[in-house]
């Protein structure tokens, strides 16, 4: 049986925003799971944890920063089951070498994690519309849409829409009334008044809102 912290897939499925001290303070058993599984999720947490901790502050969303913390926090507990698993299968030089790169991947995975808690203190803290300024500097930026009952895209899945193939915007979160979907995957559909959170150029955007409003039949 799998590990039950591993069962708690935080992505691509409608959720209330998890109770991060719950879990901080969970009894942590170890139980063996495979190395890919574990590189994976700490992958899957990596990208998307700094994105919402951005979006966190942007947008001053207590849940989304909550979700940060939750990540961080399973990220600490992935850590541990990946250095357990290291310390339990090493028995040549040979065996700790090999194993020595898999735990600087998981370091540098924990580092970013560690990095995204910081952001998130910033929270309330920042001048209004500092980070804005900041951010607009840069290539790719964070938006905020609501979808329109009018959109063609409702009741549609995210994969049959090709959202990022055809606009480069990448979804990081939808909100659903009082629920989140976390890094939404291409099975998950989108609804009318639904918030999108997502990450990509201006022109992008503009693409993509223009038909979440229901201005624009397709995307091109």
């Amino acid at each position: 049986m799998k590990n039950e912290n591993i069962k708690r897939n935080p992505f691509g499925r409608l959720q209330r925003t998890p109770k991060w001290k719950k879990e901080e303070f969970t009894e942590i058993e170890y139980e063996p799971v495979s190395v890919k599984d574990l590189l994976t999720e700490m992958k899957n947490i990596s990208e998307l944890i700094v994105d919402l901790a951005y979006s966190a502050i942007m947008f001053n969303s207590s849940d989304m920063a909550e979700e940060v913390r939750y990540l961080e926090v399973r990220m600490d507990k992935l850590n541990y089951d990946i250095r357990m698993m290291a310390m339990m299968a090493a028995r040549t030089k040979e065996d700790a070498e090999q194993l020595a790169g898999i735990l600087q991947i998981a370091q540098s995975a924990e580092k970013i994690s560690n990095t995204a808690g910081d952001i998130i203190l910033l929270i309330n803290k920042t001048p209004k519309g500092l980070l804005e300024r900041l951010l607009a500097q840069a290539d790719e930026q964070l938006f905020r849409m609501k979808v329109s009952e009018k959109s063609k895209g409702c009741n549609q899945t995210i994969g049959s829409l090709r959202i990022e193939s055809e606009t480069g915007m990448r979804l990081i979160a939808i909100r659903r009334q009082n629920c989140w979907i976390y890094n939404p995957q291409s099975t998950n559909t989108i609804q009318a008044e639904d918030m999108l959170i997502v990450k990509g150029t201006d022109e992008g955007f503009q693409d993509l809102n223009a038909f979440l409003l229901g201005k624009q039949e397709v995307l091109d």
